[in-house]
């Protein structure tokens, strides 16, 4: 019994000799580990951040290249969206070279335009012209016409009104004419050329319009008369008229009372015509 007591009380020694120093290992280990948890905690912060660091950067490396991937794919579409933006961009570029075009193209019609109405302007300011100098060349022909009836009718009514003569004016004047009948009208008549030319005075055209002229006969006997070296000499029109060719023995012996004359300019000098017998002209010279 004792040897079992002894037994039983070694073994509970042995048993809490056991039994203590383990607990006072297990103390020292938890007492360590109490130690070794900052450290751990210190540890396992740079621990875990580097375990987060690797895991975001892995988390955040696929959503990059997730997100890169879908930037070629925007960058794709860019070059897409490219033409539509330079499409759009050319557009008013466009509009504007094509207004641009329109209006250059609308300057030389303007321009045309301008020039067809000048010219249609010119042309009716020239029309209007041509009118307004016929409508004067018309007023000045109808004035000019009015004057020749005037005159005309002034000539007649000098040759309605003969002047008066005295017995010795016309016996001074029927002689003269007696002296001055030809014989021989073929022989004794010369016309201007065969005289030299005529060298007397020029009526001047407006006035020989007015007076002269197979319109334009009259009386010899009813305008003033004279004698100048023996040459019989009467006004008219103005102008003295000087017989120097003798008149033909086949006239009237007072043909220069009753029978109508008239003063013409052909070939190169004056000639005097009787209406009775038209185709002989006795030539004459005029003087102031």
């Amino acid at each position: 019994m004792k040897a079992f007591a002894s037994i039983g009380t070694a073994v509970l020694f042995v048993s809490l000799g056991t039994i203590i120093p383990a607990f006072a290992v297990q103390e020292q280990k938890e007492a360590k580990q109490e130690e070794k948890q900052p450290q751990q905690q210190q540890h396992a912060q740079p621990h875990q951040q580097q375990h987060a660091q690797p895991q975001q950067q892995q988390h955040a490396q696929p959503q990059q290249q997730q997100h890169a991937q879908a930037q070629p794919q925007h960058t794709q579409a860019q070059p897409q969206n490219q033409p539509k933006q330079q499409a759009q961009q050319a557009q008013p570029k466009q509009n504007n070279q094509q207004h641009q075009q329109q209006a250059q193209q609308a300057q030389p019609k303007q321009g045309n335009q301008q020039h067809e109405q000048q010219a249609q302007q010119a042309q009716q300011n020239q029309k209007n012209q041509q009118h307004q100098q016929q409508a004067q060349q018309a007023q000045q022909a109808q004035h000019q016409n009015q004057n020749n009836q005037q005159h005309q009718q002034q000539a007649q009514q000098r040759n309605q009104q003969p002047v008066q003569h005295s017995q010795e004016q016309q016996r001074v004047q029927q002689a003269a004419w007696q002296e001055h009948r030809s014989q021989n009208w073929q022989s004794d008549h010369r016309n201007w050329q065969q005289r030299g030319g005529y060298n007397g005075y020029r009526i001047p055209e407006n006035r020989y319009n007015g007076y002269f002229g197979p319109s334009y006969g009259f009386v010899i006997y009813n305008q003033p008369y004279m004698v100048v070296g023996g040459f019989p000499r009467f006004q008219y029109g103005g102008y003295w008229f000087s017989v120097v060719d003798p008149w033909p023995n086949t006239w009237a012996n007072t043909w220069y009372q009753t029978d109508d004359v008239y003063v013409v300019y052909q070939d190169s000098g004056y000639y005097m015509y009787n209406r009775r017998y038209p185709n002989v002209g006795i030539a004459i010279s005029v003087s102031l």
